[in-house]
Parts: C-alpha cells; structure tokens; sequence
C-alpha cells in the first residue's frame, strides 16, 4: 500500500472579539503568538503556523508588539507563518458581495506588505453557512480549494466538489465531526479539562484518527488541523506529533505543513471526489454530536438588528457614493486621490464583519465597540462624498448671485432617474416670506427652476425656521448663517451615476407703504393621490388604510388585490444572538385585532402620504421560571408613515416600533394569496430560488430547519399573475410563510436576554424606537430580478444634493468648467452593477449578472477621465486587477458586455 501523507497544520481559531471584548482577547492573542514566535526561534515549533486563514491577528498584534515587525516579516518571507487570504473571517450573508471582495483583498494586500505571498486556501471553517457565489470569488482571487464545514452535512467523506451559482468547482476538505476542533477534541483531549498530558494515550489517539481520516478521504494526502476556538499552541501534547514528523510508520507520513500544500496535493487528485454539494450550503445539523456537531445558526440574521442596519449604510455610503463619485472628483475637479482614506474607511468595516461582531451574538460591550468603528468609516466615507460632490457642483458653468442657489442633485445609480423625490432646501434667512391670509406663519418665498431655465413645480411638505449652518474657511475662523430649512417634493429627472442642476430664486416682493412684502409663491392647484380619508390611489395602485392599520392594496394594472398587507406578528423570543428561541408556551399576537389611529400627512399631486399608527399589547417578557409569556402586558407602539408616488409601482413604508416589551420577536406580514411552492430572494451576487414548505423530515434533524432565510434587499413570491415583492434596507431575514396566503414575513426585530457565558446581557433586548424602511411591490407576473435588485439599491442610496451659494462657489471653485447636467456611466440590459472606483489610473467596473440565462449589456461612458479625454481600452481582470482577457478598444462611449448566467465580471477601462 502507497504511503499517505498527512498534513499536520497548526493554528488556532482566533474570534477576535465574543465572550470577552476585543482587548481582552487580543490580551490573549499576544500571549500566543509570543509563544509562537519564540517557539519558531529557539525550534521547539517546527512551523509553519497558519494564522487561522486571517491576516488580521497580526496587524493586532504588532500594535501592541511593534519590535518584532522584522521577526514577523522574515517567518511570512520564510512561510513559518501562513497569513489570510481573509483580512477578518467574515459572515457570508450579513455583508455585501464587495464587503467580501474588500475583505480577501485587504488580507492578501496586508500579507504581502510583509514580503510574503498570501495563503490560496480558502478557509471558512466558522462561518454560519455559505453562499452561493464563494466558489466564484475565492477562484477571482486565484484560490482554488476550500475548507468549509457548516452547512453540509456531508458527514461521509472528507472532500467534496462544492459547485457555485454560475458552475465554479471548488474542491473542498470538509472537517470532521468537531469541525476545526476535531484534531483539539480526538487527539488532545482539549474538552477534558482536568486531564493530565499523557504521551502514550496521544500517541493512541492520533493513530485512530490518522486511520479514519484514510478511511473518510478519497484522496490520499490527509489533514490534521490543531487549530480550535482561541487555543494555544499545546507545547506538551505537541510532542505526539513531533516525534512523528519526516518519518514513515504503519502507511503514514506526518509531515508540518500548511493548509496550502495540503490543498495543493487534494486538488492533484480532484477527480477522485465524487460528492457534489450545489450552491448556497445552509443544512442545518442533521446527526448526532458522535458523529457530527456542525450547527448552522441561522438566527444570527436578525439579532441586533441595528448592526445589519448601519453595517448596510456604511456599505452603500462606501460603493454607491464614496468609490465612485471621489474617482470623478479626482479627474474633473483635481480633488487629491482618495485612496488612502477609502482603505482606512474599509478597515475600520471590516472589523466588524467578523461572525461573533456583525452576527450580533457577543456580550453588549462588543457591540458597543462596534459602534466606533462604524462612525470611523461613517465618517471618512461621508466627508469623501460630500468634497467630491460640492467640488462637481461648485465646477457648474454659470455664476450665482444673492438671490439665487444652486442646487446639484446626484442619482448614483447606473440608470437614469425619473420621478418625484424629497430635497430640503436650505433658504437663506434673509430672503423674503409671505403669509397666508392674517399672518399666522410666515413661509420662505421662493421659486425652483430646472437646468433648462424651466420652472419646476413642487409640493411644500415642511419647514424649520432659523436653522444654524457653518462654512468652513481655510485662513478663517468658521462663519455662522442660518437658514430656513423648507422640504419639498418635485419631479426631477437626473442622468445615470449623474447629476442635475437646479436654481431656486427668491420670490418677488412688492412695496405697501414703507414696507417690502413678498408676494405668495404657489403652483396650479392640482389633485392629491388621497381618495378619501383613509385611502390614495395612482394610475397604478390603490391603497386603503383599514381601521385595524393593515393595508388592502389594489392593483390597477391587473384587477388583483391584496389584503391584510402590513400586519406586525409578535411571538415569545426565548433564544439568544444564534437563535430565535421558539417556546413550547407561547402566544402569537397580530395586530389584525388592534386599532389604529389614521392621519393624512401629505395629500400633494407628488406624494401621499399616511401615518399609520397601531398599538398592540404584548406580554412585557418571558417569564423563564414558570417558562410562559407573563401576563403583565405593554404597549408597543408602531408608527407607519405609508406613502404613495405618481406612476410608483410600489407603496414605499417606514416604520418606528417603540420596543418596551422583552423577549419577543416582532415581524410585519404581507398576505400574497400566490400559489406559489416556491420563492425568490436576492443574495450575494445572486437570486436564490428556495422552497416555501420546509423539509419533509425536519423532524430527523438534531437542528431545526427555521422559515426564515436569508436576503440582501427583497424577497418576492408569485404565480399566475399575482405575488409580491418585499424591498428592504438592512433587514436580513426574510420568509415565505407555508400558509395558504403565502405571507412575505419579514423580520424588524429580535429582543433577547441570552448571552453565551453570561448570565445575559441587557441591551440584546433593543429598548428604545428603531425604524425601518421597506417597499410593497404587486407584481403582474414572474418577478423581474434586475429590476428587483435595482430597486433595493435605489432604496439603499437614494439621491443626494449639494446646495451653494455665491460665497460657497468662492471656496470650491474647481478647475475645469462641468455642464449643468451629466452622467459619467449608464448600464443598460440584464446587469447589476456593484461597483465602479478608480483603481490607479483606470476604472474599474463590476457587474454581474442575477439571471439564469446570459445576459447582454452596454456600457455608456460620460466623462470620466478629465484631460485625458474618454477612455479608448476596456479589459477583463481578476478581483485582484490582474488581466484576464484580451484587451480591446472601442470607439465612442459604448461598451458592449456578455455575461453568462450568474457570472460576476470585472472590466478595467483605460
């Protein structure tokens, strides 16, 4: 028989903050490496040491130990230590598709600044299941084996051929029974806390578990991975293994290695496997802790849930406005690279990707921590966006007077926008107001015009008198101004990833003896969308606000109708940051019997808008001794402001739930009568069909399938004619319901008290008001995915405006002279674009295609490339920049692109 190697690997699986804060951990984590590294030193560890396939225990290390960067530097030159390819061991779900490019980018980049290559291996030992486009990323990145457990439960061999969305094969180890721990459990004994070291039992032990390792393998090379939750370096049970190294007995090679070699030999004998696991791997736990103890975890979705809220606005304020509008800014306004600030901005997020932060399930001051990180990347990415658009508006060909301000609106998106939007402009204090009737409340005077010279009518929805603003000077102290602050709606059309400029002018005044009197400023009345008190309706929808607070929705186009839409289901939550804890005593409530108070905001030709508000009484907790919902009761208000758009095709809603209950899960429902068994959700890079009914032996699992999944932005459910779609903004889990109304069931928020090694932790219960957004959309047929997808990237960015004045234009004036409206790039056809940044001198653009058919598309480039003139080349890279495929020019400012069913792409344009 050939003699079989196996690759002994060690390492430690570092969460980098959970039970214990990051600090407390890190205490720990320069123990170890210490130890490490004197280990390498003085050759007691033979080495190499993989650091848990993450670069970032490193970098916090030498914070902390920064004499011994060269130490450090020559064991990666040397390959002692293994680092990444992840900055941070993230979430697959919980983050977008860029966050986990950035992510693997980051950790590559850092393990190269060491004078090392970065690990190929893709490791993903810990995460709570995985998406159905990894397969594809990992290989962007040149990495072309994986090591997965959760989610599979594919207990039967120890490799598989885990086949993405778009056919991306990547061969993959699967750990053993204990996962990554399997090594640290059977050959250690890491469980039995009070057992001496014995050689000869470890000695036993790794001898079992190097034969059935060979009996589970198909391939021959094997994996001993010693490398469990925060463990050490066993310098005493090391020894098993040392005296073992370079020898051969009973068939067996021992080998120090990396999790490289390993995979570099499996991946020699790929066609040997013979399990294929398909897309998304989000099993849960089948067997028994003997023979496997993977856990998919699936309530980590909605748990505190203002992480995933702020996580996704740190997202979209990083790729929609940041990236893309600091690269034009760069080229047409002469605004310095912003790279330097967008990698710290993508650091101080990627901190808080990892599984124990963004997953919501750690003690309250890691999240707590977390708090700073975001307003660091917040910030940086705010500031960014905010000098690259006043620098576009302040080059605007025209000069301002007194009486005028500039008003630039900005649409990110790589399709044109057209319809009515919300500004508030920011009227100087000293312009005139005029009264209605006796004077009761004085009212801004002004006019709006479009970059045309138009007038543009708008509907005045709100005011703020005497708002305090300042201007920054350079060689000056700060000015102070005051404003008043008038909110409008108007119909605006804006370009592609563009702008619109408009001019709003004072009002027109008129003398009555000494006196200067501003004359009214109103539009031709015409119709609001309210059709009664309680109801609105546009050339599409129609909407009744019912007396319990649930919407009935009628659909113009298709004579369909939809009831009970926005009711609120609050059930007992006894579970923690992993789980929602479903009670055996439990008492669902709805606020289908509650009564809603119904107020008419805004009845304007450009938005309708009602405020619902509902007030359900729900047990105020869980009462765990006698282990049912108490009987004291409280009340949990809901305040829904319901609007409704000219030509919308959706009903746009944002709710405020006042949480003074505990222990409880709160959900809102949309009943789509679709006779549907099956569902779509959008997901990274990619739309997931999944069945509505869950497994039919359920009942065998050790872990529970749950209803509720995963999204990005929207779920939606269809079929013969009828369905909808559910579009929200940081709100991660969803469900289709198994009921006859097949319900949209999307969660707002999970209260618990559970804390894993604590005795619970306080603000996991969500006190206070917490608001979200989401859309209802009817659908007339199968959903549209690109359009879907679109949609929830308009409700993520939304539009942005830059206001100037005259003395504003003096400090920003920018070099070159830009036309009242433009648009730097348009994506037509079926593709999604997920970011367009400079990457060097070039663009970089990536797209992919949501469908299962190939899609064809164009690019169509405004200017983008300042002096240098329009970009002439267009080329295929990796994730990594690197070229892929042929260059070719064109002529013009079209590109044409092709992209095969789930296909990401990258497109370098010079």
């Amino acid at each position: 028989m050939p003699i079989r190697r196996a690759h002994y690997v060690v390492s430690t699986h570092w969460d980098r903050e959970w039970y214990q804060t990051f600090q407390d951990f890190r205490y720990r984590l320069v123990q170890l490496l210490d130890r490490v590294l004197d280990g390498l030193a003085d050759g007691r560890l033979k080495g190499p040491f993989q650091t848990d396939g993450q670069a970032i225990i490193l970098e916090d290390y030498l914070e902390v130990r920064p004499e011994r960067r060269d130490q450090v530097a020559e064991y990666v030159r040397q390959g002692l230590l293994a680092v990444g390819p992840w900055y941070a061991l993230p979430d697959e779900f919980l983050v977008s598709g860029e966050a986990l490019i950035r992510n693997l980018h980051a950790g590559r980049a850092l393990a190269r600044s060491f004078g090392g290559q970065p690990s190929d291996a893709g490791f993903v030992c810990d995460i709570f299941g995985h998406n159905s486009q990894m397969p594809q990323i990992l290989k962007g990145f040149g990495i072309r084996g994986g090591l997965i457990w959760r989610g599979t439960n594919a207990v039967d061999t120890r490799n598989v051929i885990w086949r993405g969305a778009d056919g991306t094969e990547l061969p993959c180890y699967r750990f053993g029974e204990v996962g990554y721990c399997t090594y640290a459990s059977l050959v250690r004994g890491a469980r039995f806390h009070e057992e001496k070291h014995d050689p000869a039992l470890a000695r036993a032990r790794l001898e079992r578990m190097l034969e059935r390792e060979a009996a589970l393998s198909p391939v021959d090379p094997l994996l001993l991975f010693d490398g469990c939750d925060h463990q050490e370096w066993d310098q005493e049970a090391y020894g098993a293994i040392a005296e073992r190294l370079g020898g051969e007995a009973d068939g067996f090679e021992v080998v120090h290695s990396t999790l490289d070699a390993y995979l570099g030999e499996m991946l020699a004998q790929a066609d040997r496997i013979e399990t294929v696991l398909e897309g998304e791997l989000r099993e849960p736990g089948r067997f028994g802790g003997a023979r496997d103890q993977q856990w998919l975890i699936p309530g980590v979705l909605s748990s505190r849930v203002w992480i995933k809220q702020w996580n996704a606005r740190c997202q979209t304020l990083l790729t929609s406005w940041a990236e893309p509008f600091a690269a034009v800014a760069q080229s047409l306004a002469g605004l310095p690279d912003p790279q330097g600030y967008l990698d710290v901005a993508w650091k101080w997020l990627l901190k808080n990707h990892p599984h124990d932060s963004i997953c919501g399930c750690s003690i309250d001051q890691v999240h707590e921590d977390m708090k700073y990180r975001f307003h660091q990347c917040e910030g940086i990415a705010e500031r960014l966006t905010i000098e690259a658009t006043r620098a576009l508006a302040a080059g605007v060909a025209g000069d301002l007077d007194d009486d005028s301000l500039r008003v630039t609106v900005f649409n990110p998106l790589p399709e044109p926008f057209d319809g009515t939007s919300e500004l508030t402009l920011q009227i100087p204090s000293d312009w005139p107001t005029f009264n209605e009737f006796f004077g009761f409340e004085p009212k801004p005077a002004f006019r709006v015009f479009d970059s045309d010279g138009q007038e543009v009518a708008y509907q005045r929805l709100g005011q703020a008198m005497g708002r305090a603003k300042t201007r920054i000077r350079t060689v000056k102290f700060p000015e102070a101004y005051r404003t008043n602050d008038v909110e409008v709606s108007l119909r605006l059309r804006v370009p592609a990833m563009g702008y619109t400029t408009l001019t709003v002018r004072r009002g027109e005044t008129h003398r009555i003896g000494t006196a200067e009197v501003a004359l009214p400023t109103r539009h031709p009345e015409a119709k609001g969308l309210a059709t009664s008190e309680c109801s609105m309706a546009n050339e599409a929808i129609g909407v009744t606000i019912e007396p319990n607070g649930t919407l009935a929705i009628a659909d113009l186009r298709t004579g369909h109708g939809y009831r009970r839409l926005l009711t609120f289901e609050d059930v007992a939550d006894i579970g923690d940051g992993w789980y929602h804890g479903m009670a055996t005593n439990d008492q669902c409530f709805t606020s289908t019997g509650a009564r809603a108070e119904i107020a008419l905001v805004h009845n304007g030709p450009l938005l309708t808008t009602f405020r619902v508000r509902t007030t359900m009484h729900v047990p105020a907790e869980f009462d765990f001794s006698a282990m049912r919902r108490s009987e004291e009761f409280a009340p949990l208000v809901i305040d829904s402001l319901v609007s409704l758009r000219p030509g919308g095709d959706r009903v746009e809603v944002v709710t405020t739930v006042h949480n003074t209950a505990r222990d409880h899960r709160l959900r809102v429902l949309f009943p789509s009568g679709a006779s549907a068994e099956t569902y779509l959700a959008d997901s990274i890079y990619d739309v997931v069909r999944r069945p509505i009914a869950l497994r039919a032996d359920n009942h065998l699992y050790r872990e529970l399938e749950v209803e509720t999944k995963p999204q990005q932005t929207w779920t939606a459910v269809s079929a013969q004619g009828r369905g909808l779609a559910i579009i929200s903004e940081g709100l991660l889990e969803s469900a289709v319901r198994d009921v006859p109304d097949r319900s949209v069931a999307l969660t707002l928020l999970r209260a618990t008290r559970r804390t894993v090694m604590t005795d619970g932790q306080p603000e996991g219960q969500l006190p206070g008001a917490w608001t979200f957004r989401y859309w209802i959309a009817p659908l007339a047929g199968e959903p549209d995915v690109v359009r879907l997808s679109l949609h929830g990237q308009r409700l993520a960015a939304g539009l942005r405006n830059v206001q100037l004045r005259p003395a504003d234009l003096d400090l920003y004036a920018a070099p070159r002279t830009l036309a009242a409206e433009a648009s730097f790039l348009q994506v037509s056809g079926d593709l999604v674009l997920s970011s367009a940044r400079r990457v060097g001198a070039a663009l970089e653009v990536r797209l992919f295609n949501p469908t299962t058919r190939p899609a064809d598309g164009e690019l169509r480039l405004g200017r983008m490339a300042g002096d240098e003139g329009a970009f002439t080349s267009c080329q295929a890279v990796d994730l990594e920049s690197n070229p892929v495929g042929e260059r070719r020019a064109f002529a013009g400012s079209e590109v044409r692109v092709t992209l095969r069913p789930k296909e990401i792409q990258t497109l370098r344009l010079t």
